[in-house]
């Protein structure tokens, strides 16, 4: 050691020598002195004299104040201002005085005062290996990925070391290992930087981490070091895929299954580390979307959830493509299928499809003809997909199986009519063999297309229309109506009338139909005292190929209107006007005829039913006129007082609607007794011979109706014994009009039914198609149950029963009058009429021959005149009309040529009054005072000598 040290002293002696001369021969050459002096010298180490080496006084030193000229406050050196040396302040560290430069130069000036002079001096610090390399830090990470390539460098932080030259670094050294090796890399000054370099691929999943030691050495002899730790640690690198538990998954489950329902879980797991080995699992993107309808993937878990409705007929079987990822910066992905197997369920009914279908067929069409062709299809499998088909319905089809399976063909079985069923609906029935068997049904509707084969039909065979008289040409009177039972074409139907040239139909040259509607126009007035009736033929023809065509018979029957005004008859002068004079004598009692004022009127019914009535008066005391009859009578006694000679005016109007009128005037002379006597026997000379020819004409009229009529009569019994009568409550007609009840009595002859109306029927009526008459049906207004009662034993009519004709609608009916709702129904007696309570009982066959009976015997008791009048016989049995009874009409009936009045008995005569006036009351019949009873007239005393006699 202390060999060592005196070695030391040596050399730096020597280098101080060596400084010395260097300093002298660096003065000398350029006035410069540059020393050179060791570090870790201690303090007051002489580095030079730099008075002799510059050449200075040295006694003048201190005098001229020698210094050295420092910044700082510790200087490294001071010169002794005695002899001029250069002297160390103290210990010098290089590394501290020149850390960053290579070569450590020190720049010194100093100073001489007096004159003043400056020189300057050079100190080169020499370095000494004092430092041993160090690492900045004991110990370093390394975090290298496994997935870096064999070659690759990696830079390793510097040693320092704060010697200079060869004292600093100079070489590294690393310990021996498999994986890497050290690389030095020369950057000159700034020194030597080591390298690590991968030399064999590494693998985390092998070795986790390797320990590195690398030693640092300087230049000094012996040389220095430093050493540093170094960890590498390998970084996981995403180098393994997820890898599944299984091969395979498979797995199974049934349709339908509940939401939520667990199916499988799958596992799968990576070798990495960290987030490379968190796993997520999800669908992959070659699945079906709609899968993810139906199942849900647990991302974490790899649990597969039923989502949606599992159905086996859309699908028995899934295989799901499950990828499992890891969460590496660069994922991988590892698929694995998942065999999901759907087990059938029977949850689908049969499903019924019409592959082909006709939903219309002909009516024609023969039996066996396809209508649809039908494929039953059930979705579920075995036994639940067996399919049982059937027709719920019991129609003329059936199914017939095809040659392939589950089709069918539905077939018609029987002939189709349009007319009875013009639409079917089918339904067909398909159930399942499934222990729980499902069903299902599915309509069809067959629609049976139509053939023209019905001919077209008229609502009424034949028709009757009445047609007021005086009606305006060119428009409808009345339409007629035929009906097809087929449909479109085929039930077009137009309408002509038949035209044959013949006598018969002559009179359609004045009728009109219309072809489309069946209305038929009159192309002029019709008159009812000229035309009565008149029929022809209406042909309907429909629009099928080929057309079919029918006819049918249309009675037409004129109606009256009011037309006619009344025609005086008497009195009547030589000019013919309506003017009379009446002689009588003074001395007549009160109720005396005077005369009778006849008139007639062409039109029937109400419109032929006359009323008279006292227009002028001189004397209101004096004379009356019954507003039926005509009559004129005295109210009282003359006196002597009343003037000789009366005027009367007698009005004589219609009962239409709209009423027409005529008067007469009647000149009433007073005459003495003598006088009157004579001219009565005049007259009553002249009215016996009227009454004979009166006589005559009723025998001849009176035999050859009722000889008609007892034809008739045995005619009907006859047709009747050859059916059932059916007289049920429906033929007997209620019309209940201002309170009178009235009754219609039906009968039938053959396809034609008869009937005999009351007087009162309501507005609802209607005509009874098939009647020869005009005859009105009244709906029937109510039901009854009680039983038929017996007819009495004598069923006749007064004449206060057989009113005139009542109502609007009731001009030409024969009327029966029945028990009015007043009058209490009698047990028995000849003028007792049948029936009790509010409704008669429907007459039996032997009460309507019976009233047949009374009508033909008020045909016999009735008088009439051969011509058109009120109640003449070619008016009351005319074919357009029935049996008409106007009682009080027979005190008003005029024969031409004749004077003769023709009256019943008093006493039935004031029974018909009393019976009209109830019936209709007049409407003046407040206003006239009550005349007296009628004196009978010579005829009337002829009738009642006769049945006295009897």
């Amino acid at each position: 050691m202390e060999q060592r040290r005196c070695d030391a002293r040596k050399a730096r002696r020597r280098r101080l020598a060596v400084g010395i001369v260097c300093a002298v021969l660096w003065s000398m050459a350029s006035a410069h002195v540059k020393y050179s002096v060791s570090e870790e010298l201690k303090e007051g180490t002489v580095v030079g004299n730099i008075a002799r080496d510059l050449g200075l006084d040295k006694s003048t030193l201190k005098n001229r104040k020698y210094r050295i000229v420092s910044s700082t406050a510790d200087p490294l050196f001071h010169v002794d201002q005695n002899d001029g040396s250069l002297y160390t302040s103290r210990k010098i560290d290089r590394e501290e005085v020149c850390e960053r430069s290579s070569a450590c130069l020190i720049n010194l000036k100093t100073v001489l005062e007096n004159p003043l002079e400056v020189h300057h001096v050079s100190v080169e610090i020499l370095d000494v290996n004092d430092h041993s390399p160090s690492f900045p830090m004991r110990e370093k990470t390394l975090e290298i990925s496994e997935s870096v390539l064999t070659g690759v460098r990696i830079p390793l932080q510097a040693a320092r070391d704060p010697d200079s030259g060869s004292f600093s670094v100079q070489q590294y050294k690393l310990n021996p290992n498999d994986h890497f090796r050290l690389e030095v890399k020369d950057k000159g000054k700034d020194g030597k930087m080591p390298i690590l370099i991968v030399q064999k691929p590494l693998d985390r999943e092998a070795t986790k981490s390797h320990t590195l030691l690398l030693t640092a050495l300087d230049g000094g002899k012996p040389p220095k070091s430093g050493e540093i730790d170094i960890f590498v640690n390998i970084l996981d690198t995403n180098d393994n895929a997820p890898v599944f538990s299984k091969d395979i998954y498979s797995v199974t489950l049934e349709e339908n299954a509940p939401l939520g329902t667990a199916v499988i879980q799958v596992n799968a797991t990576d070798a990495d580390d960290g987030t490379n080995a968190e796993i997520i699992y999800s669908f992959s993107n070659s699945v079906d979307p709609s899968l993810n309808e139906l199942f849900e993937l647990n991302p974490s878990t790899g649990e597969i959830t039923v989502k949606g409705l599992v159905n086996y007929e859309e699908k028995d079987m899934y295989e799901i493509e499950i990828e499992a990822s890891d969460k590496g910066f660069a994922p991988l992905t590892t698929e694995k299928s998942v065999l999901i197997k759907i087990v059938d369920v029977n949850d689908n009914p049969p499903e019924i499809d019409v592959t082909s279908f006709s939903s219309s067929i002909p009516e024609n069409s023969r039996p066996g003809t396809t209508v649809a062709l039908i494929s039953v299809n059930d979705l579920d499998s075995g036994l639940n997909g067996k399919v049982i088909c059937s027709i719920r319905e019991d129609v003329p089809f059936f199914l017939s199986p095809s040659s392939q399976e589950k089709m069918y063909s539905l077939v018609t079985t029987s002939p189709l009519d349009r007319e009875t069923q013009s639409r079917y609906e089918i339904t067909i029935a398909a159930k399942d063999a499934g222990q729980q068997s499902l069903s299902s049904e599915r309509t069809m509707t067959v629609l049976v297309s139509d053939v023209n084969d019905n001919n077209p039909e008229f609502s009424l065979s034949p028709y009757a229309f009445y047609v007021n008289e005086n009606n305006e040409p060119g428009i409808s009177v009345f339409s007629v109506k035929a009906v097809d039972q087929d449909e479109n074409e085929n039930a077009h139907i137009s309408y002509h009338i038949f035209r044959d040239g013949s006598e018969n139909n002559k009179l359609t040259s004045f009728l009109n139909i219309n072809s489309e509607n069946g209305d038929v126009l009159a192309l002029k007035s019709f008159d009812f005292e000229t035309l009565k009736r008149f029929q022809f033929q209406v042909v309907a023809t429909d629009c099928g190929t080929p057309s079919l065509s029918s006819n049918v018979t249309v009675n037409v029957f004129i109606l009256d209107q009011n037309d006619n005004p009344p025609v005086i008859l008497y009195p009547v002068s030589a000019n013919g006007s309506a003017e009379g004079v009446e002689e009588i004598p003074r001395n007549v009692n009160a109720g005396h005829l005077v005369t009778k004022v006849r008139a007639y009127d062409a039109d029937i019914g109400y419109n032929g039913w006359l009323l008279f009535s006292l227009q002028e008066l001189t004397d209101h005391s004096l004379f009356a006129l019954d507003r039926y009859t005509g009559q004129i009578r005295t109210l009282r006694s003359f006196t002597e007082t009343d003037e000789a000679e009366h005027k009367l005016v007698i009005l004589v109007k219609d009962n239409g609607n709209v009423s027409l009128s005529a008067t007469a005037t009647v000149t009433v002379k007073l005459v003495e007794p003598k006088e009157a006597f004579a001219a009565s026997d005049v007259k009553g000379s002249a009215k016996d011979e009227e009454d004979n020819n009166v006589t005559f004409y009723l025998m001849i009229t009176l035999g050859s109706v009722s000889t008609l009529f007892l034809i008739s009569i045995i005619v009907l019994i006859a047709m009747q014994c050859s059916k059932t009568t059916d007289y049920s409550s429906k033929y007997l007609q209620e019309a209940n009009y201002d309170g009178t009840l009235c009754n219609s009595i039906q009968y039938r002859s053959g396809e034609k039914r008869y009937m005999l109306v009351g007087p009162r029927m309501s507005i609802g009526s209607t005509v009874v198609p098939g009647s020869n008459a005009n005859t009105l049906v009244v709906p029937d207004r109510r039901q009854t149950s009680e039983k038929q009662k017996p007819p009495n034993n004598d069923w006749r009519f007064t004449q206060g029963q057989r009113p005139g004709p009542s109502g609007p609608n009731m001009q030409y009916a024969t009327h029966i009058r029945w028990t009015p709702k007043s009058v209490k129904r009698a047990t028995g007696g000849p003028e007792v009429a049948m029936g009790t309570g509010p409704w008669p009982q429907p007459p039996t066959e032997a009460e309507q021959l019976q009233a047949l009976m009374a009508a033909a015997n008020e045909v016999s008791e009735a008088t009439a005149t051969l011509g058109p009048g009120t109640m003449g016989l070619s008016t009351r049995y005319s074919p357009q009309f029935t049996l008409q009874h106007v009682p009080d009409y027979r005190q008003n009936v005029y024969i031409p040529g004749s004077t003769a009045t023709l009256t019943s008995n008093p006493q039935q005569q004031a029974t018909a009054q009393q019976a009209t006036q109830q019936a209709l009351p007049p409407p003046q019949a407040a206003a006239q005072p009550e005349p007296p009873k009628a004196a009978q007239t010579p005829a009337s005393k002829k009738k009642s000598t006769k049945k006295e006699k009897k």
